[in-house]
């Protein structure tokens, strides 16, 4: 049964969503905020049908954490769950994506007016250059700025490896920085077509003010998140027992 759900959502979530990019065509002239409320409704239809067709259901915690300011977003990333979800959490975000993803016909076009940060990963410190300077024009306007310190997705209990451009933009950025920890991966695995029933949780820690060492603020960042993360790994254990092959062998990985 897994599988057929799992089936029966990569239909629905992939024609939901063809379907809003078309009918929203109107967006692209209007300004960004109307492509952020289509992302919004992009969110809470995807997880509805996850909810409905996969019986994967979804506790935010630490809502309360979330500044009235500008501010870093830095996600833990081990699934495409967090990439639509967490949209939900933010009015008007920004995120750090590959340059790849704005030649995707429609779905690039949004991408590009909401106004998102688009770098090359080929042109190493270039890309964070310009990162850092988009960012700052980000953060004078307000915005969040959403970044996976690690890269790319990593599965649930895997070693980390983080990438110390989140440091940079925290340094340069002089904002607070929010690190987010949660458990898609046990639920909804990179790479794989199967999802899993349960409760993704996503854990909203304590925002780090501005002002810290870029170095103790790397480290500071790696071990708080990775502290949640774990903490909440060992919660969805206590309650299916099966995930514990998955975790040993993600905990192998290199």
């Amino acid at each position: 049964m897994v599988f057929i759900r799992s089936i029966i959502f990569n239909v629905l979530f992939y024609a939901n969503l063809t379907v809003l990019l078309i009918i929203a065509l109107p967006t692209l002239v209007m300004n960004r905020s109307a492509v952020f409320r289509i992302g919004k409704v992009w969110a809470k239809s995807s997880l509805w049908l996850l909810k409905v067709v996969c019986h994967i259901h979804v506790e935010f915690r630490g809502l309360e954490n979330i500044p009235n300011a500008p501010f870093i977003v830095a996600a833990k990333h081990q699934s495409a769950w967090e990439t639509f979800a967490l949209i939900m959490l933010f009015d008007d975000f920004c995120y750090i994506l590959k340059r790849e993803l704005t030649y995707i016909p429609l779905f690039g076009w949004y991408l590009w007016k909401a106004d998102q940060i688009a770098v090359d990963r080929t042109s190493g410190s270039s890309a964070m250059a310009q990162a850092e300077i988009k960012a700052k024009q980000i953060f004078a306007e307000g915005r969040q700025l959403f970044i996976f310190p690690e890269g790319t997705r990593r599965p649930a209990g895997a070693p980390p490896k983080y990438k110390f451009g989140v440091a940079h933009l925290y340094d340069s950025g002089h904002v607070p920085c929010l690190p987010i920890a949660l458990n898609s991966g046990l639920y909804w695995a990179r790479r794989s077509l199967l999802k899993r029933p349960g409760i993704i949780i996503v854990d909203i820690l304590p925002p780090i003010a501005p002002g810290m060492e870029k170095q103790a603020f790397f480290l500071h960042l790696q071990e708080t998140m990775e502290m949640a993360s774990e903490r909440l790994i060992e919660e969805a254990l206590a309650q299916d027992f099966s995930l514990r092959p998955i975790i040993e062998k993600n905990r192998n990985l290199p």
